[in-house]
């Protein structure tokens, strides 16, 4: 029999003590891992910034953090943000502005909100890389890039169907855009930096387009002649004839440019050069830069224009909105930096 069962009961509680102690200095840094979620692509870092068609939303996201802001952007205030996303990657609103349309590549699909709500509408399922996405002007065919199986998976938004996995890619990002008329499909291939161009009728590549230099960003003209490319790796921007498919110039802009924003009267395309932090203007008629713009921080492919074509919002590293003065060319107001 224990004559001391207080000095038991108090040993014993020591004794878990030590053991409690000793098992989290050995596994802290474990629990800190832990709290870190598991990212498919984290290598590959993008951004993209959507403005609905009334220019009154605008969509930040950042492949690094898991929130995706919505901003007003007549006030600049954060209206929302919405939460369980990993590597979010491209956003995109239906030409209804009905519907907003966000791909995360870490969770291989497409999710879908209500542009008026918010409210999360349901997902389609697209595979592990999910990137880029592109939406036909009826909402009815959406388009999306899968960089880690190199392929475009075709989707029917009405039923949320796929109607088609379109092969033979090489790592297609974020560059995935449709000729204005919808009739082909221009998809960037990260590797082998080159422009496959898809028939959107048969769903089958009919030509490439080549030459190009740590391919990034696209633009076309709402003719459907000419195609501009952010040329990461020579820090230029490539124009090319769609004529013809081939490269007829190029202009140097900044250091590692990302974007090539196409204003909505042509007369100028801006390039998000990324380590200079500035935008480069370049004149379309004369094919050459006539200027930039400084105080951004890592601007990439996130270059939009509000309707009227009076004003560009940029985003920041940071997830901030600068707001530029097309007119002046200078920056006149940022939202989101108390974020």
């Amino acid at each position: 029999m224990n004559r001391h069962p207080y000095l038991s009961i108090a040993a014993a509680a020591l004794s878990l003590v030590v053991v409690v102690g000793l098992a989290s200095a050995d596994t802290v840094d474990a629990a800190v891992e832990s709290a870190v979620p598991y990212q498919f692509d984290a290598t590959i870092v993008n951004n993209s910034l959507a403005v609905s068609p009334d220019g009154r939303t605008a969509v930040a996201s950042d492949s690094r953090m898991p929130g995706v802001r919505l901003y007003d952007l007549e006030s600049g205030r954060l209206l929302t943000t919405l939460g369980g996303f990993v590597t979010p990657r491209n956003s995109l609103f239906t030409p209804d502005g009905k519907t907003l349309l966000i791909s995360d590549s870490t969770l291989g699909e497409l999710r879908i909100f209500d542009a008026h709500t918010w409210a999360r509408q349901g997902a389609i399922a697209i595979g592990a890389g999910s990137f880029g996405t592109a939406v036909d002007r009826s909402a009815n065919r959406l388009y999306v890039n899968n960089e880690a199986a190199n392929t475009v998976t075709v989707v029917d938004l009405v039923s949320r169907h796929t109607l088609a996995v379109l092969t033979g890619f090489a790592q297609p990002r974020q560059g995935i855009k449709l000729n204005p008329d919808g009739t082909q499909l221009f998809v960037t291939n990260f590797l082998g930096d080159k422009i496959s161009v898809v028939d959107v009728a048969a769903l089958k590549t009919v030509s490439e387009i080549t030459g190009f230099k740590g391919i990034r960003a696209l633009s076309i003209t709402t003719d459907g002649t000419t195609l501009y490319a952010a040329n990461s790796a020579d820090n230029s921007i490539a124009i090319v004839d769609l004529h013809t498919d081939k490269i007829v110039a190029s202009v140097p802009v900044g250091k590692d440019p990302y974007g090539a924003a196409l204003s909505p009267d042509e007369r100028r395309l801006y390039s998000g050069d990324k380590v200079d932090n500035t935008l480069t203007i370049i004149d379309t008629a004369t094919r050459s830069a006539v200027g930039k713009i400084t105080g951004f921080n890592e601007p990439r492919q996130a270059i939009v224009f509000r309707p009227d074509g009076t004003l560009a919002y940029v985003l920041n590293k940071d997830l901030s909105i600068a707001v530029v003065d097309l007119r002046t060319a200078t920056i006149v107001r940022r939202m989101g930096t108390a974020q």
